[in-house]
């Protein structure tokens, strides 16, 4: 993903974003700093900055879809689809959809979960941007990834408001292809005290 000093150079208007995300401390559990874009969301201008950033980036790329991972990639992905003439698709937990859906398995620290899709949401050859709120361990974005790829989408790019670095990943949810967020936070604890 781009850094935050190259970005930041680039658009005046990440700086704004970046200070709109508060982060609470020991939030849901001891040791997690918490990510809260609700503060972006009340701040009118940084999230429409938000908004517009990913929309020049993607306009102009033959995106026919884009993908929001549950729940914050619901409120980012909808607006960025319809400026860019594109269909939304979400990509949820298990059970919430309705009708017939394809899944995917993916690995947490312990245990496992999936992220689901319903059949015929989107169509072989379709170009797709899968798009959440924050990138952590690149777990729920490489569910999202290999569930659309298999049904024969090419995926553009994955896009995050929010990349954190510094953590210690599990390789297998590393992110394989381009990526993009607007804005990077260094977090300096291990995989097991983020989540």
């Amino acid at each position: 993903m781009a850094s935050q000093d190259e970005q930041q150079q680039q658009d005046p208007r990440i700086p704004k974003i970046s200070s709109a995300i508060r982060v609470i401390p020991n939030f849901p559990k001891p040791g997690i700093m918490f990510q809260d874009i609700t503060t972006l969301l009340l701040d009118t201008k940084a999230f429409s900055d938000t908004i517009d950033l990913f929309v020049e980036r993607y306009k102009g790329q033959n995106i026919s879809v884009v993908a929001g991972i549950e729940a914050r990639g619901f409120i980012f992905g909808p607006p960025i689809a319809l400026a860019i003439g594109a269909k939304f698709v979400p990509i949820r937990k298990p059970n919430k959809l309705p009708g017939e859906v394809i899944s995917e398995e993916y690995s947490l620290e312990y245990g496992k979960d999936k992220m689901e899709m319903h059949v015929g949401a989107v169509q072989a050859g379709e170009r797709a941007l899968i798009i959440d709120d924050l990138v952590a361990t690149g777990g729920t974005l490489s569910a999202a990834i290999r569930l659309l790829e298999r049904v024969g989408v090419h995926i553009v790019e994955c896009a995050c408001v929010i990349e954190l670095s510094g953590l210690k990943v599990c390789g297998a949810n590393l992110i394989p292809l381009a990526a993009f967020s607007i804005t990077v936070r260094e977090i300096n604890l291990s995989f097991k005290h983020i989540f």
